[in-house]
Parts: C-alpha cells; structure tokens; sequence
C-alpha cells in the first residue's frame, strides 16, 4: 500500500482548490485535491508542505486531517491522507495540474473527481452542512 497525502485548502470565502490532472498522466482528466506519495522516513505533514510547494508554489498551514481512504486503484492500492491547509505564501500556480478552480462543497459534483477524492468530498459537504457553511 502505497501513502498518499492530499491538502483540502479551504480560501477564506469557503471555497475548495481542486486540481485537473494532466491527460496521459495517471487519472488524466480527473480533479483531484493536490498532494503525492509519502517518502520513506518522511511525517505525512512534511511530505504534504513539500507536494504543495513542487505542485502549486506555495507554502501551508497544515491542519487537522480528515479521514483516511483507502483506495484500490487496479495497478495500485493507496492510503489517501487528507488534511485541511491553508496557504500562508507563495504564488499559486498550476506547476503540475491543468487547471487549477475554486468551488463552494455545492459545487463538487459540477467536476469529474478521482474515485480516492469522493470520500473526502462527501465529509467536507457534511461538514459545511452541519457548521452552516455552504454558500453559492
């Protein structure tokens, strides 16, 4: 099984980074939370602070993690990581991704997600509900 860390980076108006990976690349054409494999030695929140900086050009906060998801993607199985960040410097950009969009949890279900990412998606929709936080 292979460790797998991803930030849910949540803006101040609530909305959710996602991320379009890159045709030809593995789940080419789906959003997904950006993120990447743990290395051996490395805590889950070093290797996510570093994911950030190489994929996005910026540097986060990381916060508390959600839950954990374990995937079975035919060539793979994966341990998806998740934890919610928030950006404290840099420059967003789209270094490894195709696109790069802000949306509110209502809005989920508007992109194609990675099958690891649904989970994730489900429990920050449930808990924008249960805090009142959903907005258009």
């Amino acid at each position: 099984m292979i460790d797998v860390v991803c930030g849910v980076i949540e803006d101040v108006e609530g909305r959710y980074l996602a991320c379009l990976r890159p045709v030809g690349k593995h789940l080419g054409g789906l959003w997904e939370f950006p993120g990447g494999k743990v290395d051996s030695g490395e805590t889950p929140e070093a290797a996510l602070i570093r994911e950030l900086r190489e994929e996005l050009e910026v540097d986060v906060e990381v916060g508390l993690p959600l839950t954990p998801v374990t995937w079975n993607y035919d060539e793979r199985v994966i341990r998806l990581l998740p934890y919610r960040c928030r950006i404290i410097g840099g420059e967003l950009s789209a270094v490894e991704h195709e696109l790069l969009r802000w949306c509110y949890p209502q809005h989920f279900g508007d992109l194609l997600w990675a099958a690891a990412d649904v989970p994730i998606l489900q429990e920050i929709t449930t808990q924008s509900e249960r805090n009142g936080k959903l907005t258009s």
